[in-house]
């Protein structure tokens, strides 16, 4: 599999290959639209000598092989392939190559610019992991340096795995037919207005050449300002430019890599004028008179190549075919020869040592970080559930641990009788590591592993391995006041980003928590609503987000209604003290619903720490407060019942009129959908979230303004009257049912699993 589609090095490549003996190249038909492959293109010519099925082919031509292949695309590569060949385009590329390709993986390298190295690249783009990645490969993984001088700079690791595959040119036919009849420059830089360092390489050119006739070649993404840019030509016409201008600068210094234009040149019989110094100037070899130690030089000898010195033009084109001998298929064939059969024997030696097929099943942390109740809890425990039943759907039967901060009084294990007892239990407190304590626990824990700057890391101590025994830990929600030592990796679930519209977090804490979502291989949220503020209030990139259905909670004992029609009709406010919850104008709703429109129906109040939420001094309950204090009938109307257990709340609810959600906004809550399962109508405040939940659940709710309590309590009102109407326009429970753990539990654990 050679995944580059980069379209001089393939027509080399490829028929190198062939050379050794390799018969059989599947190349990728799906490129990036991305400025860095306008020297890309999609070949279909090696479709034709596969002799894979027809099927498999198929599948592989619609991957996208730059980013995240479907399984089925994985499943056919490794039936059929035993080498593959990538670029680092993304992290996610890297990620999915290593977790998903069974042969031996090549990382070709043709060289970086501006001093930098490909361990560089790799500790930037994969945020330190790579190495670690990288480095779980064996003998399967090698670095493939085009250039000598690219395999000298890299220290280490990559060093260490690298062989040399040389890069070279398929076509080195010299063409006779230049004529140097145009008088200018031709100078190549692409992505001018897009790109900051082939801007500061333009801007450079045009100073040191500033009264020099000249044309840029070079695709453009976006048009130059500029009448000498010629922007993208079709090959023809490029070779052709090639033909007719008099000169091509190439203005690189760069000792370890070196552009494919100068050699097209040299081929075209074009004068090439370069800096002393560059990749170019090593691979052509000392005392070619095109070579220019400084501008200085470069602007003397263009000049006298401009006005037509004839002795100076002959003695670069005669000298200057030297640049291509090290780039001739014969030249290349030996180091090929030899790279490649490291290769295939370092693949050999990893196949034959390999385990015997009998790992232990995985094991996946779901982890609660900071003491969460009501809804957060029971869809955690849900989450745990669906992975626990969807790993043994797809055969693949995995351990879940399930997560939770030490503390007795608020998770006694009452709490947890509804999780199947496979479901293992921990409690864990944060240990906090200082920089140097860091570094040493993740060489401990994963071999290549760096911390990515000096700062502190939080730990989970469950008194046994740090979870270092799980292969992936969930992370609920990105509350974390420091960023998470990368021990093992971790999926993130964000339930929203209240933040964003109401505010309700400590002043510099908010980018602490971005940043635990970036740092995770993948954010899962469970709404459209929060996938769109991921990606514009968080900035987590596209290819690492993934939006999944929410699971139906689980009904508590007791039948649909079981207990309404009591003495004293009441409709049920589920809340927490969060300012989000809006209890301003809730409090300015009941009011108005009790008194001004003699409101039948009491309130009663559940929830998180509400069981004194009328006698709470937080600043946004004071509306709650003083109308208790001033009104007897709000007084005997709104009842505080405070967080009750599974049964008592499921009581509690099935005997309600209906239930009450005033909230501003937030992910969606579950309570309409649990009051819907119990045939208990539901009144909600309208917001994108709600919306949501509405349409995936069918639940026919009633809509309020909460930002109006006018409307609110016309609402109330409007419910108080209709709510045994309204009981008509909910799903049945048959309907519901596909909404369960059971239903949803394959969805889960796919999204899951390609962590793993």
């Amino acid at each position: 599999m050679w995944l580059l589609n980069h379209t001089t090095a393939r027509q080399f490549e490829i028929a190198m290959m062939k050379r050794l003996g390799f018969r059989e190249f599947f190349l990728p038909k799906v490129i990036p639209s991305d400025p860095g492959f306008r020297s890309g293109s999609v070949d279909w010519s090696e479709d034709a000598n596969l002799s894979i099925p027809a099927a498999d082919l198929e599948v592989m031509n619609k991957a996208d092989w730059y980013g995240e292949p479907q399984a089925e695309a994985w499943d056919a590569a490794n039936r059929h392939f035993d080498v593959l060949f990538f670029i680092m385009h993304t992290p996610l590329g890297v990620r999915q190559v290593v977790r998903n390709f069974r042969g031996a993986v090549i990382w070709r390298g043709y060289g970086q610019a501006s001093g930098m190295t490909y361990d560089t690249v790799l500790r930037i783009l994969t945020k330190s992991k790579g190495e670690q990645m990288l480095r779980s490969l064996g003998e399967r993984f090698w670095f493939g340096g085009a250039y000598e001088q690219v395999i000298k700079l890299e220290k280490g690791f990559l060093n260490d795995r690298a062989v040399f595959l040389p890069v070279g040119m398929q076509d080195q036919a010299f063409r006779t037919g230049w004529t140097g009849e145009t008088a200018k420059i031709l100078f190549v830089c692409p992505d001018i207005a897009t790109n900051d360092y082939y801007r500061s390489i333009y801007d450079k050119f045009k100073k040191d050449f500033a009264g020099f006739p000249y044309a840029v070649g070079g695709a453009q993404a976006i048009a130059a300002n500029d009448p000498a840019v010629l922007g993208y030509l079709p090959t023809g016409e490029f070779e052709r430019n090639m033909q007719r201008y008099r000169v091509m600068f190439y203005h690189s210094t760069d000792g370890a890599h070196v552009h494919y234009h100068p050699f097209e040149a040299v081929r075209a019989g074009m004068p090439v004028v370069y800096m002393a110094g560059s990749l170019l100037d090593l691979l052509a070899g000392p005392g070619l008179p095109g070579r220019c130690e400084t501008i200085a030089e470069a602007r003397s000898k263009i000049r006298r190549i401009l006005d037509g010195d004839r002795r100076l033009i002959d003695a670069i084109r005669a000298g200057q075919h030297r640049m291509l001998e090290l780039m001739k298929p014969e030249n290349c064939v030996d180091a090929w020869g030899a790279g490649m059969t490291r290769v295939l024997d370092g693949l050999e030696r990893a196949r034959n040592t390999a385990r015997p097929a009998t790992p232990r099943k995985p094991r996946i942390a779901v982890i609660l970080p900071i003491v969460y109740g009501g809804g957060t809890l029971n869809s955690t425990k849900q989450l745990a559930q669906a992975l626990h039943l969807g790993s043994r759907q797809a055969g693949e039967a995995a351990d879940i641990v399930f997560a939770h901060p030490e503390d007795a009084a608020a998770y006694p294990d009452s709490l947890f009788a509804d999780l199947p007892p496979a479901i293992k239990r921990r409690s864990f407190r944060w240990r906090r590591l200082d920089p140097g304590a860091a570094r040493i626990a993740a060489a401990y824990a994963a071999p290549g592993l760096e911390p990515t700057e000096p700062s502190s890391f939080l730990l989970p101590e469950d008194g046994i391995n740090h979870f270092l025994d799980c292969d992936l830990w969930v992370v609920i929600s990105d509350r974390l006041s420091m960023q998470l030592l990368p021990a093992r990796p971790y999926v993130m679930v964000v339930h929203d980003y209240i933040q964003r519209y109401e505010p309700i977090i400590e002043p510099g804490m908010n980018p602490n928590f971005l940043r635990a979502a970036h740092e995770a291989e993948r954010v899962l949220v469970t709404s459209r609503f929060t996938f769109a503020d991921a990606i514009q209030y968080a900035g987590i990139p596209l290819e690492r987000l993934r939006r999944l259905p929410l699971i139906l909670p689980e009904a508590a004992a007791g039948p649909r209604s079981a207990m309404r029609g009591q003495r004293r009709p009441y409709f049920l406010w589920p809340t927490n003290l969060g300012v989000h919850k809006n209890h301003e104008n809730a409090a300015e709703a009941l009011i108005r619903y009790f008194e001004d429109l003699d409101g039948q129906l009491e309130c009663r109040i559940t929830g998180t720490e509400t069981r004194d939420i009328l006698r709470s001094e937080l600043p946004h309950l004071k509306s709650l407060r003083a109308f208790r204090a001033a009104s007897p009938v709000f007084r005997r109307k709104l009842h505080p019942m405070g967080d009750l257990r599974p049964p008592a709340y499921a009581g509690l609810l099935s005997a309600a009129e209906f239930l009450w959600h005033p909230a501003r906004v937030d992910n969606g809550s579950f309570t309409v959908i649990d009051a819907a399962m119990r045939g208990v109508p539901a009144l909600s405040s309208d917001y994108p979230a709600m919306r949501e939940i509405d349409d995936d659940f069918e639940l026919g709710l009633s809509w309020m303004d909460a930002n109006d309590p006018d409307d609110m309590a016309r609402q109330l009102k409007f419910m108080e009257t209709n709510a045994h109407t309204r009981r008509a326009a909910l799903p049945t429970a048959a309907a519901l049912e596909a909404h369960s753990v059971a239903g949803l539990a394959a969805s889960y654990w796919t999204a899951i699993r390609e962590c793993l």
